[in-house]
């Protein structure tokens, strides 16, 4: 979380959001917020939802699916990725997550399975 300056800002029952800067440390070589950054963003969301959902220090969460659609490209700023479960099972979480940015715009859409294992 600190080299992409990720801060968690609010969590709930089915949410998790946080905010993150658009500058050189996340920019791809044209200068725009890197795809792989906003992936990172959102998986990290949706894992720290996951986990804190779960509960269980005796279990592990682990990404095993995300894909990223971006919608609009930023330069710099701050954005906001809010991660929303749309499934809790045993075994799995999905969430879908949107990026906006601050005049709340969406920057992309990212759709994330984590797995929870046992430790």
């Amino acid at each position: 979380m600190e080299t992409l300056e990720i801060v968690y800002t609010d969590f709930g029952d089915d949410f998790v959001e946080a905010i993150m800067p658009v500058n050189s440390r996340v920019h791809q070589p044209a200068g725009l917020l890197h795809g792989g950054a906003t992936a990172a963003l959102a998986e990290s969301l949706g894992s720290l939802g996951s986990f804190i959902m779960v509960g269980d220090a005796a279990a592990g969460v682990v990404g095993i699916e995300i894909n990223a659609n971006h919608i609009r490209s930023i330069k710099e700023g701050m954005i906001t990725a809010r991660g929303t479960l749309l499934h809790k099972g045993r075994k799995t979480h999905v969430w879908d997550i949107k990026v906006t940015d601050q005049e709340g715009r969406l920057i992309s859409v990212c759709r994330l399975t984590n797995m929870i294992l046992p430790k």
